[in-house]
This record gives C-alpha cells, sequence and structure tokens, in this order.
C-alpha cells in the first residue's frame, strides 16, 4: 500500500488572495449600511450618497475579481 501525501486543491497563495478577497467584498457590504431614518415619514437624501452608489459596488466587484483571481491562478 502507498503512503500518498494529501495534496490541496490550491497553493497557500491562492488562499491568501481568497481571503483577501472575502475581506474586500465584506468591506464593501459595509459601506453600503446606513442612511436610512428612524421616522419613516422624513425622507434621507444619505441613502443616495456617493459612497452607496458607486465606491460600495464598485469595492464589492473589485473583491469579487479578486475572488476569481485566486481561483484561477495556478
Amino acid at each position: 500500500m502507498e503512503n500518498k501525501k494529501q495534496e490541496f486543491l490550491f497553493d497557500k497563495v491562492n488562499y491568501k488572495f481568497l481571503l483577501i478577497g472575502l475581506g474586500i467584498i465584506a468591506v464593501g457590504f459595509i459601506l453600503m449600511t446606513g442612511g436610512g431614518s428612524d421616522d419613516p415619514n422624513v425622507f434621507n437624501p444619505e441613502i443616495f450618497s456617493f459612497r452607496r452608489i458607486r465606491l460600495a459596488p464598485t469595492t464589492v466587484l473589485a473583491g469579487f475579481g479578486v475572488v476569481i483571481y485566486s481561483i484561477f491562478k495556478k
């Protein structure tokens, strides 16, 4: 019987990029939070701020890009 060393699917670098990408995604979702109003009869225009409309979704997409890169990196 042969003793085979267990190999992981990815290298150590791939897992580092994966964790970095997941962290970037988490930061993007944190940037999306807030901007609501305690009173439903009062409109808060902060919900349409640059941070929530442009920055947060771009950050999440960049995080997904890093995750995809970590999967395809060989």
